[in-house]
């Protein structure tokens, strides 16, 4: 038997096939859509998948204006910050959230499912969300997929 056909080939950056694809977000409930997000700009649909290595690709959102919450989260999950100074905690609903910045909610969500080392900031910079249906990374020429059929 040939082991050497058993050699297990990890991804390395220069090995690495990375994809610009859009993804349309209108209509689609926040906390599914953006694990769906995270797991692709992990790489984890992919088959060279180096857990070690950015093998995702490079994700658009558009529409994230018109993402949706199930249940009564409008008005019920609240987002914590804290501004550093004693008492400085501050609390916003997702509702308050939604009016002033559109795409942060969809941001955080993604941002809380990737890993928090180095390599979960490399990949959140793989993420670019806009409000309305314009980008401009037309010049990379983006692929139009459907994240209900990633698994």
């Amino acid at each position: 038997m040939d082991t050497l056909s058993y050699k297990t080939v990890s991804a390395n950056k220069a090995t690495v096939n990375k994809e610009w694809v859009i993804v349309d977000a209108r209509d689609e409930v926040v906390g599914r859509l953006c694990a769906r997000i995270a797991m692709a700009l992990r790489g984890k649909h992919k088959p060279s998948y180096t857990p070690h290595v950015d093998c995702g690709d490079n994700v658009i959102v558009i529409n994230a204006d018109k993402v949706r919450f199930t249940g009564g989260k409008w008005a019920d999950k609240e987002y914590v910050r804290h501004t550093g100074y004693p008492g400085g905690q501050r609390i916003t609903v997702a509702q308050d959230l939604m009016r002033k910045n559109p795409i942060a909610v969809v941001e955080k969500a993604v941002k809380g499912m990737l890993p928090k080392n180095k390599l979960g900031a490399a990949l959140y910079r793989n993420l670019h969300v806009y409000a309305g249906t314009e980008h401009p990374h037309e010049a990379q020429q983006p692929k139009t997929i459907n994240l209900n059929l990633i698994r």
